[in-house]
């Protein structure tokens, strides 16, 4: 199934139709898995990486193509090495052993088929501990829903929601409306963000937004459409790391830090708004 879903590709929103298998995909990709790295992650959100980490593996290459990407690259250069599915799954077990709280598929989008022919071999099985699929949130429902049963835990971008921003950003014209179906599907899926005892999280949808300066991003709107449509008890996780990377250095726009002011006005409207579970960053 897998290679039949990769000869004409429409894994992901691009739907660029290449053969991954003798040509590379929009998204930079064939059809091999390529990893640029894994680890014990302990930057992440607390519950995320908990006191022993979280597994973090790092795909190579994206559809999306953010100028500003802070991982470019691996995203945007194609930094990392191929793996079959048998080492993939190795990984996922390695980390596993290692103490992980969680296998955390990083920019997974276009890999999906892959991953999911991966995690059914393993999920439940000598896999006992939560995957969490944290994507850029530019992900296709039907794509998604092959995932079903197989992600504990989904951990999306909200990138921007300002029609503008695409174009600026990552030239993609759709994704605010990608954007929020798929935002509709994972929760439907996950439901509310849980964490056990320990104070690790176990199961459900968490969402990251990035501020970006001048207002690029449109928090507001953001924050306004994660209130109103999927409610003030989801889980989000808002932050401030920016800073200019790939084509967005000297860019007259992306190519300054975000100033502290922009965080806290940011802060504010979610305050303001009344949510209720705000992971906010020191600044």
């Amino acid at each position: 199934m897998t290679s039949e879903i990769l000869k004409k590709c429409a894994v992901c929103p691009l739907e660029c139709g290449a053969d991954r298998f003798s040509s590379r995909g929009a998204c930079g990709a064939g059809a091999e898995v390529e990893v640029s790295s894994f680890n014990l992650h302990f930057g992440e959100e607390p519950p995320v990486s908990g006191d022993k980490g979280s597994g973090t593996i790092f795909f190579t290459h994206c559809p999306l193509k953010c100028v500003f990407c802070q991982n470019y690259p691996i995203s945007h250069l194609g930094h990392g090495k191929g793996v079959s599915e048998e080492r993939l799954i190795d990984i996922m077990l390695e980390l596993q052993e290692k103490g992980a709280h969680n296998i955390n598929l990083v920019t997974p989008t276009h890999y999906t088929p892959q991953i999911v022919s991966a995690l059914r071999a393993v999920k439940g099985k000598t896999l006992k501990i939560p995957v969490i699929y944290n994507s850029s949130g530019y992900d296709k429902t039907t794509s998604l829903r092959k995932l079903e049963g197989l992600i504990d835990i989904y951990m999306p971008d909200m990138k921007f929601s300002v029609e503008r921003s695409g174009d600026l950003v990552c030239s993609i014209s759709d994704y605010i409306k990608v954007n929020r179906e798929a935002l509709f599907e994972m929760y439907r899926q996950v439901g509310d963000f849980r964490i056990n005892k320990e104070g690790v999280a176990v199961r459900g949808l968490i969402i990251r937004h990035l501020v970006l300066p001048g207002g690029i991003s449109g928090t507001e709107k953001v924050l306004g459409f994660i209130s109103r449509k999927l409610g003030k008890g989801v889980y989000l996780s808002l932050m401030a790391q920016y800073h200019p990377a790939g084509g967005s250095v000297g860019d007259p726009l992306l190519g300054r830090r975000l100033e502290p002011q922009e965080y806290e006005a940011a802060v504010y409207e979610a305050e303001r708004l009344g949510l209720e579970n705000c992971y906010t960053q020191d600044f």
